[in-house]
């Protein structure tokens, strides 16, 4: 059972970390966000699934923000009790170093359960789903930007198209009627007018070029100011749309899931399977990490500690990431620095500890001097 103060405790720091996951998460939306723009500029997928990807995206990036928001939810929820003196208030009624870890890690426990099933399945499979909901944007004339009973840009060939009836997943063309210009190097323009009785989309083999198959209809190619045009009956008669432009950030390993990466001997899927699996253990160190560091009288700046442990959380990070990309070039078989790592970090966390709640030593008696009153 758990006592009043463990109650307390987890509640206020509780609603401390849920408040710091909210403005993260925000703040990684908003990264997220300007990426998922950029990509639309770009032509890696077109506008109609960007918010859905902007949502898993936004969950993928909860692995790497929840130990930080674990981290800093805590530090900010016992430092606002040590700068107004609740922690001393308790202290004075006999609650000791092990009541505080007590609900901290009954809170740490709950953490690195919600932070190791987003970083092995939520996020992996977030991404996965985002981007199996872009390749079949892309395969449908939906997204790219036609439109059923009304003239529309042709996609990548500056014309114009319509059509009468589209399926409902953009990828079938009822009757259709194409007008495109070009003009050569000394010739005249020419108008390309196409009508076809129906249509179909379809992508290359690598997925990047998209085309319309256009089938039993007639293609005029008349050039303006002559009297010298073609008339053309066809079956079937192709027309490229815009590509799909790859994206420059894609990962393969990071689409892929946990227990695939696991079973890999592949490098990239190593450090990525490395870099998921240590974000639990990630989570536990930096809370116990926080209670040290919280502990600050009511005179010290309201945000030095705060910006102590973020310096510290930077630096643990940091060599993170550098003990993934070893392991992504080959230059580590496993990732056993990492814990190494994990395990020196958490012994200087419980040194900080004993250091902070160890009983201080009995001052010894003062020895009056020779010839001086007793």
């Amino acid at each position: 059972m758990l006592s009043i103060l463990d109650r307390y405790f987890l509640r206020e720091l509780a609603q401390t970390v849920a408040a710091t996951v909210v403005v993260l998460l925000v703040i990684v939306a908003g990264s997220a966000f300007a990426k998922v723009l950029q990509q639309v500029a770009n032509g890696s997928f077109p506008p109609s699934v960007m918010f859905q990807v902007l949502g898993l995206r936004t969950l993928d990036g909860l692995t790497n923000m929840m130990p930080l928001a674990s981290f800093i939810g805590v530090l900010m929820g016992l430092g606002r009790m040590y700068r107004e003196s609740e922690m001393h208030v308790l202290a004075s009624s006999g609650m000791g170093p092990p009541g505080l870890l007590r609900p901290v890690l009954i809170l740490g426990v709950t953490l690195v359960a919600i932070t190791a099933l987003v970083s092995l399945w939520l996020g992996p499979w977030a991404v996965r789903t985002s981007d199996a909901m872009v390749a079949a944007a892309n395969r449908s004339v939906i997204a790219a930007g036609l439109d059923a009973g009304r003239f529309t840009n042709l996609p990548g060939k500056g014309g114009i198209i319509f059509v009468d009836s589209l399926s409902r997943d953009g990828s079938k063309l009822g009757r259709t009627f194409v007008a495109t210009e070009s003009t050569g190097k000394d010739g005249p323009t020419h108008l390309k007018v196409v009508s076809a009785a129906s249509g179909e989309l379809y992508q290359e083999s690598d997925g990047d070029g998209r085309f319309i198959a256009f089938k039993d209809g007639w293609q005029y190619d008349i050039p303006l100011g002559t009297d010298n045009w073609r008339q053309m009956q066809y079956q079937r008669n192709d027309t490229s749309l815009s590509s799909v432009q790859a994206d420059d950030d894609d990962d393969p390993a990071h689409s892929k899931g946990s227990w695939t990466l696991a079973q890999s001997n592949d490098p990239s899927d190593r450090a990525e399977f490395a870099w998921r699996a240590n974000a639990p253990p990630l989570t536990l160190v930096l809370l116990l990490l926080a209670l040290p560091l919280s502990r600050q009288s009511p005179r010290e700046p309201k945000y030095g500690r705060l910006l102590l442990a973020v310096v510290s959380f930077y630096l643990y990070y940091l060599l993170l990431a550098l003990g993934r990309a070893q392991i992504g070039k080959g230059h580590w078989q496993n990732e056993a620095p990492l814990w190494v790592l994990h395990a020196v970090v958490l012994a200087l966390a419980g040194w900080m500890l004993w250091k902070q709640y160890s009983p201080r030593k009995a001052a010894r008696p003062h020895k009056p001097q020779a010839g001086a009153p007793a």
